[in-house]
């Protein structure tokens, strides 16, 4: 019988600093091309949200209440918010039936703001008008999301 003298030799295998160092400067340099990617992308998402809706969003909202009211929510009356809740006067409130907008948060755009909505509008004449104040958050801008052309 044979007994095992031999001592086995473990041999283990580990990264280097310079491996490891390599490798951080690798992830550090992807993050810096990638990160900014990122954050832009995401404006221009919200960007194009906040464009979409003021264009056709509430179109349909807006242009349901004007059947069913004979005219559309008035500025000084509550704007918006008439989508959303049904108008003080009993009269009105009947015609009103049910909220036009599902969600009270479809008044804000992507920024955390209320729409700017005038009616009757300045420029669409016998209509609303509806903008964003944009990324910036600052009426009259040139980022600035208008249902209008600018003249």
């Amino acid at each position: 019988m044979r007994t095992k003298s031999r001592k086995h030799r473990v041999t283990l295998r580990a990264f280097t600093l310079l491996e490891v160092l390599m490798v951080v400067v690798i992830i550090g340099l992807l993050a810096a091309f990638v990160v900014p990617n990122l954050f832009s992308s995401q404006d221009e998402v919200k960007e194009n949200l906040t464009r979409a809706t003021v264009k056709t969003g509430f179109a349909g909202a807006l242009d349901q209440y004007r059947l069913r009211m004979d005219e559309y929510p008035n500025s000084d009356d509550g704007g918006l918010q008439l989508l959303i809740e049904a108008p003080d006067d009993e009269e009105l409130a009947k015609k009103w039936r049910e909220p036009f907008l599902k969600n009270p948060e479809d008044i804000f755009d992507a920024w955390g703001n209320e729409y700017v909505y005038t009616c009757p509008g300045k420029y669409n004449e016998g209509s609303y008008d509806l903008s964003s104040m944009g990324p910036d958050e600052e009426e009259g801008t040139d980022d600035d999301i208008k249902n209008w052309k600018d003249t």
